[in-house]
């Protein structure tokens, strides 16, 4: 069987992190592009990956018959448009996460995605973590009795990244600690409850540490350093209230509080027992046995989740099989984002 060649669109961190060391490790796979408006950077990933071309107008690579497969790895305001140009151009895609700025967008990658009926999977990794798997699997078998609620931190004290760059600017991230840090979380909580259909959300969300930029104080900023003559119009806090047709779901998110504490965890409560994942993490298993409280933490051996994702993604453009991050299942979580966005802004409740 022949190689799928593929394009990497965009040579920033998650590309270099993840995706180009994933197909660079993956035999049925070889990067014949590396494109990124800054030639410098598409330069770089040439001379590391020690194969492909370095280009800065993505056109070249859609162009180019041979290629079957395109990593999006761009800023979040290109993901659509790149997405459905990648598609009409014959081209299967796995864009990152989110999959756009808008459930609107979003929505026009997914008819792209029928009328082609290419691939077109987004990067919400964590659905191809061997913990996230094995909480799904027991929320299935009934080991927590009947899912009624989940609650979600992802919470740091100070750490608005790249303070007045394209992370804390609107139109080009779509929004700020919500759509940047929730989408995973969210996501998690979806996938592991069986994606159920969402029915009304209330949210508020709060721009309010990150607005004085020159007096803004931190403990860390990566995709930094800051802009000091940039904008900052996002949230750097969100809580909200999702009922589904499912569990209900409660979160707090924030880039940047006044509290000393970083939580990034899961609960989910059901009947007979609840998980805690922590992110990125192990998760403990708590519940009741003849009187007797009962606390677990599994020990299981773990798979990188990129490398998954790629493989997985590679796999299912040769057998055809629609994978659990593919366009149409995803498209929940940011509707339900949007639905968070609109709420605050509206001061309501929204239907979904």
């Amino acid at each position: 069987m022949s190689k799928i060649k593929v394009a990497i669109i965009g040579c920033g961190s998650i590309a270099n992190a993840a995706h180009i060391k994933s197909y660079l490790a993956n035999p049925n796979a070889e990067i014949m592009y590396f494109c990124d408006l800054i030639q410098e950077r598409a330069d770089q990933a040439v001379i590391n990956s020690g194969c492909g071309k370095a280009i800065t107008d993505y056109h070249i690579a859609l162009n180019d018959p041979e290629i079957e497969a395109v990593s999006i790895c761009t800023p979040n305001h290109v993901h659509a448009a790149i997405s459905i140009e990648c598609l009409r151009a014959g081209k299967h895609v796995l864009c990152e996460k989110p999959a756009a700025r808008t459930y609107a967008e979003a929505l026009e990658m997914q008819k792209v995605q029928h009328e082609t009926g290419l691939v077109l999977n987004i990067g919400v990794v964590n659905r191809f973590n061997t913990g996230v798997n094995l909480i799904k699997k027991m929320i299935a078998n009934g080991e927590l009795g009947e899912l009624y609620h989940v609650y979600v931190s992802f919470r740091s004290q100070r750490s608005i990244p790249g303070l007045g760059g394209a992370f804390t600017t609107k139109a080009i991230a779509g929004g700020g600690a919500l759509i940047d840090w929730g989408v995973h979380f969210l996501d998690i909580v979806m996938y592991c409850s069986g994606d159920p259909i969402p029915k009304t959300v209330s949210g508020q969300t709060y721009s309010k540490l990150g607005l004085d930029i020159p007096n803004y104080s931190y403990l860390n900023m990566w995709a930094g350093p800051p802009n000091y003559s940039g904008t900052y119009d996002v949230d750097d806090f969100v809580t909200a209230m999702i009922r589904t047709k499912g569990p209900t779901i409660t979160l707090n998110g924030a880039w940047a509080q006044n509290i000393g504490v970083d939580e990034m965890y899961i609960d989910f409560l059901g009947d007979k027992a609840g998980i805690r994942l922590q992110y990125g993490n192990d998760f403990k298993v708590y519940g009741a046995k003849d009187g007797i409280l009962l606390e677990t933490s599994p020990s299981f051996k773990s798979v990188d989740m990129f490398q998954n994702e790629i493989d997985s993604f590679l796999d299912c453009i040769r057998t055809g099989e629609k994978l659990p991050s593919h366009i149409d299942t995803v498209i929940l979580s940011s509707r339900i984002i949007q639905g968070i966005y609109d709420s605050s802004e509206l001061e309501r409740e929204i239907a979904l």
